[in-house]
């Protein structure tokens, strides 16, 4: 029998095939051979006992792909949910998780939430700074249910992987976008103002027979790896219509002289936060090549 990993927990896999979910426990050869089982995987599975719904993952069909965090398998593209405030966006963290999903193919949804509460100048602020990243930005309200029908349409016959820090209405989110689990929504802390952390495990959901949603745990970290400086440029879309105008071919748009990238970012042409940001990257990149 197949099916797809919908969750796992404590070294139980729950394993959904269109009508029933599996409780099962992976085969030890996966444990022999280093491979673990992930949520969004198509598997196949033994049924042990069909009056308890149990079984034994034996096979992991090919994946699609993979991401490392949240490490979950065949998506097809990422959003990532932001709040514009309460708390407050920290938009190098969003940076990074953009450049992940590049590395990984993935095309990124970058969806900005708590719009209600949010000023004009707010959104017009994060739309002109994010609106030539490459992905695609859109701006909700869980609370009034504002955006909804455009994000599900962005993620009409897919599997998205949801992700985002704590706090900014993500479970809200999701649980407008369906009706059949209901995630654990979580209070800002007013004395940190940040978000306690309600979703513990990467949990895939149906909101359509065809589209999934893998729900997965806040962060408020992402490193960069492998990549050299060499190659953070390219993964600021932004970039690219100036860097012919560089008077060098490898120009960093950092110190060099006659830059056409730093000469845009000077008229506003390109976002100075999202520039600040890569220099941020850029210098991080450099310092862990010292050890």
């Amino acid at each position: 029998m197949q099916g797809k990993i919908i969750r796992g927990i404590g070294g139980f896999y729950y394993v959904h095939n269109g009508s029933h979910i599996y409780e099962c426990k992976a085969k030890g050869i996966f444990r022999k051979l280093s491979i673990k089982p992930l949520v969004g995987d198509d598997v196949e599975i033994e049924v042990l006992n069909e009056d308890s719904l149990e079984g034994n993952i034996v096979s992991i069909l090919q994946r699609r792909s993979e991401i490392i965090r949240p490490n979950v398998a065949n998506v097809d593209q990422a959003m990532m949910i932001f709040a514009i405030t309460r708390p407050e966006p920290n938009f190098n963290l969003l940076d990074r998780f953009i450049i992940m999903m590049q590395q990984k193919g993935l095309p990124c949804i970058i969806c900005f939430n708590k719009q209600d509460i949010a000023s004009e100048e707010e959104k017009k602020a994060i739309k002109e700074a994010y609106e030539g990243c490459g992905c695609t930005v859109v701006f909700s309200s869980a609370a009034e249910g504002e955006g909804i029908d455009e994000i599900k349409s962005l993620l009409s016959h897919k599997t998205t992987t949801v992700a985002g820090p704590s706090g900014v209405g993500k479970s809200s989110l999701i649980n407008k976008l369906q009706a059949q689990v209901k995630m654990e929504t979580g209070a800002i802390s007013e004395k940190i103002d940040r978000g306690r952390h309600t979703t513990r495990h990467s949990e895939l959901i149906a909101i359509d027979d065809d589209t999934y949603i893998l729900d997965t745990p806040g962060f408020s970290s992402l490193k960069l790896f492998d990549i050299d400086k060499s190659e953070l440029k390219s993964y600021y879309s932004e970039f690219t219509e100036y860097e012919g105008g560089c008077r060098f071919l490898d120009c960093l748009h950092i110190n060099e002289p006659d830059c056409a990238v730093k000469q845009a970012v000077k008229k506003g042409e390109i976002s100075k936060l999202r520039y600040d940001n890569y220099l941020i990257l850029m210098n991080e990149i450099e310092a862990n090549r010292k050890y």
